[in-house]
């Protein structure tokens, strides 16, 4: 079998052993029941369930949309799918034991948004095939948020994501949020691919845990409705790929990459954007989209297979590499972790799609053999 057949192999099996708990106990309505709350905070068993449905399926969502429907790879991608729809009507059925809190605490603002993400990203696997009485406990649990404030940083795209979902969906929807998040963010952006998280800058990730992916995704929903919106799509991208390229020179030879900033627990997800720009195609002409399946896989094998990983039962333990709980800031349970998921979502792409093809040193491989790189230079927009 060809080594990249086997990277997808293995991309499945993985997001396979995270999805398996949250989506299996969920769709017996047994999630509160069975799944450990890990934490520093007592008041985490209030948004932890959420946390774990809404982020694993942000990450699942492009494979449960355009995943293979053949052989084993399509089995196993329509009885994700199936789980999935069957945990969200879960999460959103006010008689259901999971009934997951959307309308106390601000956490909710945030997973909702996870939520809302992943319905943009298969909008026919975890939208249109739900039935309608699904589809209606969705939007009313989405309007729930609207009752709290969302913080001043990248926060404003959580309520923006919620609005966007609902306007694909054709309900009633608050334009202003969206405006506002995407004008504000305008207004962070420091330069070469970087923005604030509000009004300063942090060295951390989360321009790729939260900000850069939303940005993209929101404005091209909704780029149409507004010109100064459509005016902002192509610097977004643009942004977002140059930032990606920064991303695929963090990892090291060896798969590992800087552990800096917060809400490390969230593992490899710090690379959602380098995935999403692959998902998209939009890789920099000075990157193959080989070197980045095969750096990404270096960096999941090197993190996945860290021994504490997982509990004994199989749900995620808090820690950067195995299990490391001093790691995780208060805001950090259990359900926060699935936010790894994010990685996977080149696996929407076709199996047959240069991604999964071939074998290619990435350029911090390549950098520290001494081989050939191509020169790095700033975006200036």
């Amino acid at each position: 079998m060809p080594e990249a057949q086997e990277d997808r192999i293995y991309w499945i099996d993985t997001l396979s052993r995270i999805a398996q708990p949250v989506l299996y106990h969920l769709t017996n309505r047994q999630l509160k029941e069975k799944m450990p709350v890990e934490g520093k905070i007592d008041d985490r068993p209030m948004y932890t369930h959420l946390e774990a449905l809404a982020r694993l399926l942000t990450g699942m969502a492009p494979w449960l949309e355009t995943g293979s429907r053949e052989g084993e790879e399509g089995r196993l991608r329509q009885h994700y799918a199936d789980l999935a729809r069957q945990a969200i009507d879960a999460g959103t059925d006010p008689s259901s034991p999971d009934f997951m809190n959307f309308s106390e605490g601000y956490q909710p603002i945030v997973d909702a948004a996870f939520l809302a993400h992943a319905i943009l990203r298969a909008p026919g696997e975890l939208w249109e095939k739900l039935e309608p009485r699904v589809q209606q406990q969705v939007v009313t649990a989405l309007k729930a948020t609207r009752t709290r404030k969302p913080g001043f940083n990248n926060w404003l795209l959580f309520a923006a994501m919620i609005e966007t979902a609902l306007f694909r969906a054709g309900e009633e929807w608050d334009r202003m949020r969206v405006d506002y998040a995407i004008r504000q963010h305008e207004q962070w952006y420091k330069g070469d691919g970087i923005y604030g998280d509000g009004p300063e800058y942090h060295a951390d990730y989360y321009n790729s845990f939260v900000i850069q992916p939303m940005l993209v995704d929101i404005i091209e929903a909704v780029a149409s409705e507004e010109e100064a919106w459509a005016a902002l799509q192509e610097r977004i991208v643009k942004r977002a790929q140059r930032y990606a390229v920064q991303q695929e020179r963090l990892i090291s030879p060896e798969g590992t990459f800087p552990a800096h900033g917060r809400s490390l627990a969230y593992r490899f997800g710090a690379f959602q954007v380098l995935s999403q720009v692959a998902l998209r195609k939009e890789l920099d002409a000075t990157i193959e989209p080989a070197q980045v399946r095969c750096a990404l896989t270096a960096i999941i094998r090197r993190m996945i297979e860290a021994p504490g990983t997982f509990d004994e039962n199989g749900w995620l333990t808090i820690g950067f590499c195995g299990h490391q709980p001093e790691v995780g800031e208060t805001y950090i349970s259990t359900g926060s972790l699935y936010l790894c998921s994010a990685v996977f979502l080149p696996l929407g792409l076709s199996a047959s799609d240069p991604f999964w093809q071939g074998q290619a040193d990435w350029s911090g491989k390549k950098a520290w053999a001494g081989q050939e790189i191509p020169i790095d230079k700033a975006l200036k927009d």
